[in-house]
């Protein structure tokens, strides 16, 4: 089908405003008599507060405001569990803990009068490694707490027992991921302004999840919902990294501004973010597989346990996306799979980009490339003998029926960009000198937007002014990923305009209903129908009026070009003129729109059942030239195959595939927060190793389409997918040009050098 809008390379709506500094950032907004807010945070990871002495702070020029835990109405917030503290009040959990808020008339008054406070700590012992939070007997980090277990999400399918005993060959391997730090551009910032709007406060700033923030700050000072506004701003980055802080954040600047009657920003540095943000979880994992000698898995135990740090945050969730999804995109008749999360006294580990997913592709992904080697059989045709097909039956007992299971086309045609196949033979044979290379590829399955995890819905505001101007708004928010593109691609299909006639107004949430979470690659599945519903509620206001004036069919108009046709070449009125007639005549050109997902299911205690509506497909293969005698690893390619159902903006989507493979490289090669007895070691970026425009490879991205019927034109998700699969497909191509699996990452120079120490050897039957 043609569409004029949709499946489009258009330029994005905000590339201008941000290319030429107008967007504003939430650090750029500036208040009259706006003070600014500085927290004094903990001196140590685990300790318990004897006293806080704030009287040095409070006679220091310029300050306004000294607060601490007992001047909190409601100390405790949280996504699932609240037992995140705004200011600790007895004990500090993690060296990120806030102790005290100062707001002052300069930000360099703030940060001398923290410095002033006066704490007086008892340093008490830690818990600092996964086996001691998990072992018995320990002290619990939440004394009020049984043990130190956040969550614990299980699933089954048939008798593993049955499956080992009828399989010829098991291996058991452990694998591990590290804790990573978002590294957005743009540190965290929030503003409070009291008394503005006919609210108690007005939020703005770098808000990844606005309702969220807004249930976070009317929590916090106990006050209707109604009484607090979040307004986001432009975002320098979050890939999940902005919600929880954030609202930690809002809810202090909140507190001041109500205190002191005056606007109050707060701005994090770059240490003050890497000390207290959230993090990805890093995982421990133990996979069992057993098959039959011609390459059928037939069994898979999996124990994954995850690092919560001090709070839940998001672990809950976290771990139950790793358990549907860790056996990978195979059809295997016995599963049997665990997933953990255990609160320390490190940083806390909460959402970012792959969300529980990244951590066990790379066990899973690396668990094939053991196995085809056991077996001697080519890493391709192993998995062509198991992945999912049409009808195929999921781990958690899902029938893949409803949609295009595209697994072999997205890896045969990765397959023939990349010559992999010759390329594998080439660098299988005996290769000269200190530089070797090699070819690794992942594939992966991901269940679309939220599934199980909570309800699942979004809306979306649309008008039609009498100039025939579109003003456009949704309740998810755009955090850099494109989302106002492409909601604007899709009202203007459907109202057959040009995107230019519409103005997209930023999240406000006294203005659209709350439409959740921008996360779990969502937006333009969810959100994108919900626009889609929206568009078509007011085109049929439109159209009935228009065939009420021009004395025609509603059903038979043609919105295309800016003009309403009735008929081919039969122009009834230009789409501007009839918004003034409408307009005249008292038409309500206004509709908002509403869209759930689909049914889904999930038994917590059998761990089965449907977890999500729709999946989407992906498979990326990485060539590597390795230096055997430093341990340097070149990424030369990465050729990336994604299935998005449509892509509503191409140009969009190649962008999401380029900034998601630099992600896994950097997942997979380098970056890592490095921590010692719960301290940060590297705290800024100079020792915080990101990738650089020097590390880009080459990067070939391609495009599958198999348009999703639960999708708006077809369309899926692409944000987080593409981010999962290179740090696995490094790793096997790493292991294939030096003869060594790593089995924790990242691949530093120090493992490529010595080769792992977790290896456990296979064995035949």
């Amino acid at each position: 089908m043609s569409y004029c809008q949709v499946n489009k390379s258009l330029t994005r709506v905000d590339a201008y405003a941000k290319v030429t500094g107008q967007a504003k950032f939430g650090a750029d907004l500036t208040f009259p008599d706006m003070l600014y807010g500085k927290v004094l945070r903990s001196k140590y990871p685990h300790a318990r507060i004897k006293g806080i002495n704030p009287e040095k702070a409070l006679e220091y020029p310029g300050v306004e405001a000294v607060l601490t835990a007992k001047d909190i109405p409601n100390n405790l917030f949280g996504v699932i569990i609240h037992n995140q503290q705004v200011l600790a009040e007895r004990e500090t959990y993690y060296i990120g803990d806030g102790i005290a808020v100062v707001a002052a008339r300069t930000r360099e008054a703030a940060e001398q009068a923290r410095e002033l406070i006066e704490v007086e700590y008892e340093e008490l012992p830690g818990i600092y490694r996964l086996e001691e939070a998990r072992d018995e007997p320990v002290k619990p980090v939440h004394p009020e707490m049984a043990d130190n277990q956040v969550a614990h999400h299980t699933l089954r399918k048939g008798d593993v027992k049955l499956g080992f005993a009828e399989a010829e060959i098991i291996l058991e391997r452990e694998y591990s991921t590290q804790l990573i730090e978002h590294a957005y551009l743009e540190p965290e910032a929030v503003i409070a302004v009291p008394a503005q709007h006919s609210t108690l406060l007005t939020i703005y700033g770098s808000v990844q999840n606005p309702y969220a923030t807004r249930r976070a700050v009317a929590g916090v000072l106990q006050v209707p919902l109604a009484q607090i506004k979040v307004i986001q701003d432009h975002l320098g980055g979050s890939f999940g990294g902005k919600d929880e802080n954030v609202s930690a954040m809002a809810a202090r600047a909140a507190l001041l501004a109500l205190k002191t009657g005056k606007a109050v920003k707060m701005v994090n540095d770059r240490v003050e973010s890497m000390l207290e943000s959230y993090k990805r979880h890093p995982y421990q994992m133990k996979y069992k597989v057993g098959a039959s000698k011609e390459g059928k898995i037939l069994a898979m135990e999996i124990k994954a346990e995850a690092d919560s740090g001090a709070y839940a945050c998001q672990t809950p969730f976290v771990t139950w996306r790793s358990v549907v999804q860790a056996t990978g995109p195979y059809e295997i008749p016995h599963v049997k799979t665990d997933t953990y999360g255990f609160y320390t006294n490190n940083v806390y580990t909460g959402a970012m980009r792959g969300y529980g997913s990244p951590q066990v592709i790379f066990a899973q992904e690396s668990l094939l490339d053991e196995l085809a080697r056991e077996l001697k059989i080519d890493p391709v045709e192993l998995r062509l003998q198991n992945i999912y097909h049409n009808n195929s039956i999921t781990a958690s007992g899902q029938r893949l029926d409803n949609h295009q299971v595209s697994l072999k086309e997205v890896l045969e045609r990765a397959l023939t960009a990349s010559e992999y196949k010759a390329k594998y033979r080439e660098y299988s044979q005996r290769q000269p000198g200190e530089k070797k290379r090699g070819i690794g590829l992942a594939i992966s399955y991901r269940g679309c937007s939220l599934g199980a995890e909570a309800i699942d819905a979004a809306a979306a505001n649309i008008a039609i002014l009498n100039d025939g101007s579109i003003t456009l708004s949704c309740g998810l928010a755009e955090n850099g990923q494109g989302l106002k593109t492409i909601f604007s691609q899709i009202a203007a299909e459907i109202l057959g305009v040009d995107p230019e006639r519409i103005n997209y107004l930023p999240v406000d949430t006294s203005a659209v209903p709350d439409s959740g979470a921008t996360v779990a690659s969502r937006s333009t599945m969810v959100g994108g129908n919900a626009v889609k519903n929206a568009a078509e509620k007011l085109k049929k206001t439109f159209a009935d009026f228009v065939a009420r004036e021009y004395e025609t069919t509603g059903a038979e108009l043609v919105f295309r070009d800016e003009q309403i046709y009735n008929g081919p070449g039969k122009a009834v009125t230009s789409f501007s003129e009839a918004a003034a007639a409408a307009f005249y005549q008292g038409v309500l050109l206004n509709a908002t729109g509403w869209y759930l997902s689909p049914d889904i299911s999930w038994d917590e205690e059998t761990g089965s059942g449907n977890p999500y509506f729709t999946y989407v497909y992906g498979c990326q293969i990485a060539e590597v030239e390795v230096d055997i005698g430093t341990g340097e690893i070149s990424v030369l390619r990465i050729t990336a195959a994604h299935d998005v159902g449509r892509a509503i903006n191409p140009a969009g989507v190649r962008g999401q595939i380029y900034g998601g493979v630099m992600m896994g490289l950097g997942y997979g090669l380098m970056e890592e927060v490095e921590t010692e007895d719960g301290y940060i070691s590297n705290t800024n970026f100079d020792d915080y190793l990101i990738p650089t425009i020097k590390d880009l490879p080459e990067i070939i991205p391609i495009i599958v389409e198999n348009p999703d019927p639960n999708g708006p034109f077809g369309a899926k998700s692409i944000g987080e997918p593409t981010l999962e699969l290179a740090g696995a497909a490094i790793a096997n191509a790493v292991c294939q040009a030096t003869g060594k699996r790593i089995r924790s990452l990242p691949l530093n120079l120090e493992r490529v050098l010595i080769g792992s120490s977790l290896r456990k050897g296979g064995r035949s039957k």
